[in-house]
C-alpha cells in the first residue's frame, strides 16, 4: 500500500509539472506576453518610445531651424558686401543647402501622418511640392540660376521657416508661447501667399528658357513641338499652383482660428 500511494505521489507530481514546464517556455517563447503582464516594463518601453519621438522631431526642427538661419544669414551678408551683384550668385552660394533643407521637409507629411507633428496633412503637402518642383525646375534650367526672383523666392522661403520651426521647437519642449504662436498662424499666412505668387512669376519667367532647351518631336510626325508640350504643361501647373494656394490659405485659416481658440480656451481655463 505505501509504495502504490508513493508511486501515485509521483505521477501527481510529474502530472502537475509538465503544463508549467510547457506554459514557462510558451511564454519565454512569446516574450510580449511576459512584456504585457510587466506593467513596469511596459510603461519603460512606452517612455522610451515617448521620448525617442520628441528627441527626434526636436532634432529636425532644430536642424531646419539652423539650415534656414544660415542661409538667410548668407544671403544678406552677400547682399551687404556686394550690393545688387549678389543676386545673380544667392543659387551658387547657398542653393545646395536650400535643396537639402526642401528635401528634409518631405519628412513633415510623415510626422504629420504619424502624429507626431499636429498639422494639416493638405496644406503642408501642397507647400512642400511647390517647393520641391520649383526648385528642380531652377536646378535644371542654368539660366534661371541667376535670376533676382530667384533670390527674392529664397529670402520668403527663409523667412516663412524661421517664423515655423521656432514655434515647433517651443511645441516640442512643450513651452509654447503666444507670441510665437500668433507669429506662426498669422504673419506666415500673408507671406505664403506672397511666396506663391512669386513662385508663378518664376514659371512664366522660365517659360522662354524652357522653350529654347527643348528640340522638335518628330516621334507621331506631329507639328507639335517639345517645347509647346511644356507650354502647356507649364500653363496648367500655374493653374494647379493657385489653386492650391487658394485652397491652402483657407487651410491654413482655419487651423490658425482652431490653435488661437485652443490657446483663448486654455488661458480662460487657468485664469478660474
Amino acid at each position: 500500500m505505501f509504495a502504490r500511494y508513493v508511486l501515485f505521489l509521483i505521477a501527481q507530481a510529474e502530472s502537475h509539472n509538465k503544463p508549467r514546464q510547457w506554459t514557462l517556455k510558451k511564454r519565454s517563447f512569446y516574450r510580449s506576453d511576459l512584456w504585457r503582464d510587466d506593467p513596469a516594463h511596459s510603461q519603460n518601453a512606452c517612455f522610451s518610445r515617448l521620448s525617442f519621438r520628441l528627441t527626434y522631431i526636436f532634432v529636425y526642427n532644430l536642424l531646419q531651424f539652423c539650415g534656414h538661419t544660415w542661409i538667410l544669414t548668407n544671403t544678406i551678408a552677400r547682399f551687404l558686401t556686394f550690393g545688387k551683384d549678389a543676386l545673380a550668385d544667392t543659387f551658387y552660394s547657398v542653393g545646395f543647402v536650400m535643396s537639402l533643407c526642401q528635401l528634409l521637409s518631405f519628412l513633415e507629411l510623415f510626422h504629420i501622418a504619424d502624429g507626431i507633428e499636429k498639422a494639416r496633412l493638405l496644406p503642408r503637402f501642397i507647400q512642400v511640392t511647390e517647393k520641391n518642383v520649383l526648385l528642380i525646375m531652377v536646378i535644371l534650367l542654368e539660366e534661371m540660376q541667376s535670376k533676382p526672383v530667384v533670390c527674392l523666392l529664397f529670402l520668403l522661403w527663409n523667412i516663412q521657416d524661421l517664423l515655423r520651426y521656432p514655434h515647433e521647437l517651443l511645441c516640442a519642449m512643450d513651452r509654447p508661447s503666444v507670441t510665437m504662436l500668433w507669429t506662426r498662424y498669422t504673419l506666415w499666412i500673408p507671406l505664403y501667399a506672397l511666396s506663391v505668387a512669386t513662385e508663378g512669376f518664376t514659371l512664366y519667367q522660365a517659360l522662354p528658357h524652357i522653350s529654347s532647351v527643348t528640340p522638335p518631336s518628330d516621334v507621331l510626325n506631329s507639328t507639335v513641338t517639345t517645347s509647346t508640350n511644356l507650354h502647356f504643361v507649364v500653363i496648367g501647373y500655374l493653374t494647379l499652383l493657385a489653386l492650391g494656394g487658394s485652397v491652402s490659405v483657407w487651410q491654413l485659416l482655419k487651423e490658425r482660428k482652431h490653435h488661437l481658440d485652443k490657446w483663448n480656451k486654455k488661458k480662460k481655463t487657468k485664469l478660474k
